[in-house]
């Protein structure tokens, strides 16, 4: 594409307008909307533009007959942009971005067994166990990709790339470097909205209003490894992914190629418009293996929304922990089939147990809408608007009944506002403080903050938000209770205790070694 076209944003906003031993890698890929063109190349008179699924056997008579992707490209290029991130980086505070120090362009990694994805968490000050150490600091670089949302400056990128960011600065297609600042980050979906000045008329893309299809074409553009703008395409292989890196994971899978600094760019259908956030990649080897995984438009608009004029996103909250209903689970409690969400406990102080619901009884719809699982039923609720009344169906001993409450607001919003009392546990390799210090009062148990991607938690799966509920089948109310725990259970000579976690996809027991 010449600087020529190149220079008219206007034709891209006009178009668009129409319409994570394995490791698992973070990667992101920014992309424009345009119409795309999916011609054969042998197009005579009378044939239409798109094969009919109908009268596909004619593409197969012509091996010419291949789709192309370059007007598309063309079209939405310029509204794709390089963004490089400068941080003054604290070691023990370590977050989500894995950009690297030494002047080193990085990209930040999910890593983990496959199908269990987590971020990284704080690294320890070379090893020393000194907890009263000051942290040490160092320039931190990392990039990713962004793409414009609005002519104005509007754009999105992840989060992880510009977590403890200093300056943020972005490149365009044309080689402009404007600096950018950081509007509102959202850690639980991974999105973060820059604003850059200088300019009302931006090239910029729109998302789709639908989730594409198992098997659309789909065309990623972004920043991988820094080389700049390029260009992979593919299909959308799965919907609905849960990939362990938040309460609400929704990815759609696709098989474009995508790498380290891909992060933060979007995906294309062949209509130029955007249906989808890249944030992670499976990949034993560090590098795209085919696997990848996008930020659904539907929420990474929704939450750029809510920055956009607020700074923060608001989520719905009623009050219950909840886990899965297994087989086992609705057999045991009468059910016809393994759908919704068991209630463990409805929290004190909460909506659901002001209006009445209680431990064992299983949620199936919320305004007639049907609940498939507990994550459904996450972002179900984290999707209303605080204060809107509902009514929530459940089964309780095998009859149905309904409840009307008002939904609230996510308690998480407040606790956000201060830094939680916590313990760092340098031999099991995670950052522990009390439920009730990050979830509010009431809550039980100690919340894993942060996990050592090198230690022996992060070994056996725990993750950050995890819930440690019990050490060696003795409760637990702090991170106290668990050194406690350990400690006894060595001077009984146990090699291991087991360790109830309460987790994003319910409970679940871990055998922690004593020594």
């Amino acid at each position: 594409m010449d600087d020529t076209t190149a220079s008219r944003p206007k034709s891209v906003g006009t178009i668009a307008s129409h319409k994570r031993t394995l490791a698992a890698c973070v990667a992101i890929i920014a992309t424009l909307g345009a119409t795309a063109v999916f011609a054969n190349t042998n197009n005579l008179p009378g044939k239409p533009m798109v094969t009919p699924v109908a009268d596909l056997s004619a593409t197969h008579q012509d091996s010419q007959s291949e789709p192309g992707f370059a007007n598309l490209v063309d079209r939405v290029k310029p509204a794709v942009v390089s963004v490089f991130v400068k941080a003054d980086q604290i070691e023990d505070v370590v977050g989500m971005s894995d950009g690297q120090s030494d002047g080193q362009d990085g990209d930040n990694p999910f890593q983990g067994q496959p199908f269990n994805f987590r971020q990284f968490g704080p690294q320890s000050d070379n090893g020393n166990s000194n907890g009263n150490a000051k942290p040490r600091h160092h320039l931190m670089q990392a990039q990713g990709s962004g793409f414009f949302i609005s002519a104005d400056g509007y754009l999105i990128t992840n989060n992880h790339v510009v977590d403890h960011a200093k300056t943020v600065e972005v490149a365009m297609e044309d080689g402009k470097r404007y600096p950018a600042k950081v509007a509102g980050t959202d850690p639980k979906t991974d999105i973060a909205l820059l604003k850059v000045e200088g300019s009302s008329d931006f090239p910029f893309v729109r998302f789709a209003s639908s989730k594409p299809r198992i098997g659309d074409w789909v065309v990623a553009m972004g920043n991988p490894f820094g080389l700049g703008g390029t260009v992979t395409a593919g299909i959308v292989s799965a919907n609905g992914r849960d990939i362990g890196a938040g309460p609400y994971d929704d990815f759609i899978q696709i098989d474009a190629p995508i790498n380290k600094g891909n992060s933060g760019g979007p995906t294309f259908n062949q209509l130029g418009e955007v249906v989808g956030v890249n944030t992670a990649i499976f990949s034993p080897s560090g590098g795209s293996v085919g696997i990848a995984f996008d930020i659904p438009a539907e929420t990474a608009k929704h939450v750029a929304d809510e920055l956009k004029s607020s700074g923060q996103v608001v989520r719905g909250w009623i009050g219950v922990s909840i886990q899965p209903v297994t087989a086992d689970i609705a057999d045991s409690l009468g059910l016809k089939a393994a759908k919704g969400a068991l209630v463990d406990e409805p929290q004190d102080g909460g909506p659901a147990r002001a209006a009445g619901l209680k431990a064992q009884d299983v949620i199936v719809s919320v305004d007639g809408k049907p609940i498939k699982d507990g994550r459904d039923l996450a972002r179900t609720i984290a999707g209303m608007s605080p204060g809107k009344a509902i009514s929530i169906a459940v089964i309780r001993d095998g009859q149905s009944r309904n409840f009307d409450l008002k939904v609230g607001k996510y308690p998480d919003d407040k606790a956000a506002q201060h830094e939680p009392p916590a313990d760092t546990d340098t031999k099991l390799g995670m950052t522990l403080a009390p439920a009730d210090s990050v979830q509010g009062a009431g809550s039980k148990g100690a919340v894993v903050v942060n996990v050592d991607p090198d230690g022996t938690a992060a070994e056996k799966g725990i993750q950050q938000g995890d819930i440690i509920l019990s050490v060696g089948g003795k409760s637990v109310s702090g991170p106290q209770d668990i050194t406690k725990a350990l400690r006894e259970a060595k001077k009984q000579s146990k090699r291991a205790v087991l360790m109830q976690l309460k987790t994003a996809n319910g409970d679940r027991y871990v055998a922690i070694p004593t020594a």
